[in-house]
């Protein structure tokens, strides 16, 4: 074999390894390739390894089968009470056709992520500003439903969606704050003055029971007292009563009446010196007999004692 002769067949070697290895295609986990013939949807390659024909068969699209995170760019939102926010988010969808996703929209990253902000303007014109925060699952869930229908025809499949950041206007941020002041400082006075409301009755109450207790103890004072002064007036009537029962049954025991009459005379006789005495004018009575004659009708008569 002469020297051309080999070199053509090494040529013709080279260009079989060539176009062989041309014709390799390994597509990775998780992927998936489209091959078209002609320009024309053949078939889709799936994970592994497979063989190409240059010229007539090419890789169309290589689309990744795994979910995919879209961010999707801050955008200013009006609410339904005319507030600017700025809201942005994150959009989680996955590519369940390959053949829909390469020739069912030209680019269904960039759809889906303005699909995403066009519903989301649209939620959050249908709530107030206070509402943004605690809507926000609701409005993750008209995003998701939104997008996963528009994008059917896609093969794509949006799984979920979530609000990363709601952020007013700088006055609106302040207005805010201001509001929130006003609501603690509106609370603290409310709990200051139901404090002060409770106080005041507390130490009513207390005066009252405090009044009760000191009426009671007065009322109860007063009917020791009187029950002491009705023991004391019996006791001293039982007293007096047996006294004045011991009088008359001496009276009227012999000669009791002339004893009485005797004890009258001596109590006359000492008041009468005791007025003299006590005088500083001194009348003696110019008949004396008169005293004796008192004394004499005091006296038993007959001179008995």
């Amino acid at each position: 074999m002469d020297f051309f002769s080999w070199l053509s067949a090494a040529g013709t070697l080279v260009l079989f390894f060539i176009i062989f290895f041309k014709m390799i295609r390994i597509v990775p986990e998780r992927e998936a390739w489209v091959v078209e013939f002609f320009g024309k949807f053949q078939r889709t390659l799936g994970p592994g390894f497979h063989l190409v024909i240059p010229l007539v068969q090419r890789v169309g699209y290589k689309q990744i089968l795994k979910e995919q995170v879209i961010d999707v760019p801050p955008q200013v939102c009006i609410t339904k009470d005319n507030v600017q926010v700025t809201v942005d988010g994150i959009l989680y969808l996955q590519v369940i056709d390959p053949v829909k996703a390469s020739y069912g929209i030209d680019n269904y990253r960039f759809a889906s992520k303005q699909l995403a902000q066009t519903t989301m303007r649209s939620e959050i014109g249908k709530i107030d500003l206070d509402n943004t925060f605690s809507e926000r699952s609701r409005i993750n869930e008209a995003i998701v439903q939104a997008v996963d229908e528009a994008s059917d025809a896609w093969g794509i499949k949006v799984t979920r969606y979530e609000i990363r950041d709601i952020a007013p206007t700088d006055t609106i941020t302040e207005a805010l704050e201001q509001q929130v002041r006003a609501e603690r400082e509106k609370r603290a006075e409310i709990l200051t003055s139901e404090g002060e409301r409770e106080s005041r009755i507390n130490v009513s109450e207390g005066n009252r029971e405090e009044s009760i207790n000191l009426s009671q103890g007065e009322r109860q004072k007063r009917i020791n007292e009187a029950e002491g002064r009705a023991a004391a007036m019996e006791i001293l009537a039982n007293a007096t009563a047996e006294g004045i029962k011991e009088v008359a049954d001496a009276i009227n025991a012999p000669y009791g009446d002339r004893a009485v009459k005797l004890r009258i005379a001596e109590q006359f006789v000492d008041q009468l010196r005791n007025v003299l005495s006590n005088a500083d004018t001194t009348v003696v009575p110019y008949d004396l007999a008169q005293l004796q004659s008192v004394i004499a009708t005091l006296l038993p008569k007959g001179g008995q004692k």
